[in-house]
């Protein structure tokens, strides 16, 4: 756990009833713990809302909460998450972020040393992923009422490009590319919740992914279709893109990457890895022609190292998804009934 705070902390002090109800309290809570981590223009003036300069092309805006539980996990953090999931919804726009707001739903009783790590692991991935926090806001409830801190974002992003990203324009014949293996951040958080230990190390793969999805479109691939592969993982996002392109999707098993201690630690809780959480990971649709462009251009980027191409779309309007594996059986996907691990961002 990171815990570097520019003034110092008492080891046993906590958040009280009145830090986020204005007064002094609420002015030292933003004046030591959440400015210094973001001084920009907009913090400085301390106004109730930010007025930003004129966006070229069209604006992308998108707004998310986080309520993963443990706060820190192996591999990131509740701050963290909250970044880069704003990010990663804008970027899924093929938008490049610019600005987030962050309100903070700070429960009593939550050791400032906690809230002084997250805010410092905040201010790193937004000066990592070059947005700046403009505004937000902060509010404490009673003791057993938050879980100790949730947070709420907001993101504004610009499309540089004339592309329209979306389900309607998956085309039969689009190569279906994934950008690393998956399940490891639900996999690693719920490891951390419930105390449990596997062999080989469970990270999450917490992660920015504005980087190589702007890469595609400056290499000019016409990219039909992006969606980041959070709750319900990589079965669920494909099952919802098949219904809302009216395509059928071919999968080979064998080309999507699943680590062995994700493998070993889905196969002890009886989980099934394709419906595992990712707070890293994403799919790309794109013309047939341009699929190896693309999968070079995707592995030159740390977090889409380990890119494939994982299927195809079909011409069928069956509007599903069927995984082949290896010896040529078929399974269809569908949704599950529930979420396998509720609470991981």
């Amino acid at each position: 756990m990171h815990t570097e705070c520019p003034i110092p902390v008492s080891a046993d002090e906590t958040v009280r009833l009145g830090h986020g109800s204005g007064g002094e309290l609420s002015q030292r809570l933003l004046r030591e713990y959440i400015y210094p981590h973001f001084d920009n223009a907009w913090t400085v003036q301390a106004h109730d809302s930010a007025t930003l300069p004129r966006i070229g092309g069209r604006t992308v805006f998108t707004t998310d909460s986080f309520v993963v539980s443990p706060l820190f996990f192996p591999g990131g953090n509740i701050g963290e998450l909250a970044v880069y999931g704003t990010v990663n919804d804008l970027a899924m726009s093929g938008a490049r972020p610019l600005y987030l707001s962050c309100s903070l739903i700070l429960e009593e009783g939550l050791p400032m040393k906690t809230l002084a790590a997250v805010m410092a692991s905040m201010g790193r991935a937004a000066a990592a992923t070059g947005v700046q926090l403009v505004t937000g806001d902060t509010k404490v409830v009673e003791k057993g009422k938050g879980d100790g801190l949730f947070i709420n974002t907001a993101g504004i992003g610009s499309l540089e490009h004339v592309l329209s990203i979306a389900p309607d324009r998956i085309q039969p014949g689009d190569s279906i590319l994934l950008s690393g293996d998956i399940g490891r951040h639900g996999m690693a958080v719920m490891a951390r919740r419930e105390g449990l230990e596997f062999d080989g190390p469970l990270l999450s793969d917490c992660a920015p992914l504005h980087e190589p999805v702007l890469a595609l479109l400056e290499a000019g691939i016409n990219v039909h279709c992006l969606r980041d592969l959070t709750r319900g993982g990589l079965a669920t996002a494909l099952v919802e893109l098949a219904e809302g392109s009216r395509r059928q999707f071919s999968l080979r098993e064998n080309d999507i990457a699943i680590t062995e201690p994700v493998l070993g630690a889905c196969e002890m809780l009886g989980l099934d890895p394709l419906y595992v959480a990712n707070e890293g990971r994403f799919v790309a649709f794109v013309p047939p022609h341009q699929a190896q462009q693309a999968l070079a251009i995707l592995q030159k980027c740390p977090v889409s190292a380990d890119s494939r191409a994982i299927g195809t779309v079909s011409a069928s309007e069956a509007a599903e998804v069927i995984l082949r594996n290896s010896i040529g059986c078929e399974r269809l996907l569908d949704r599950l009934p529930g979420e396998q691990l509720p609470r991981i961002c």
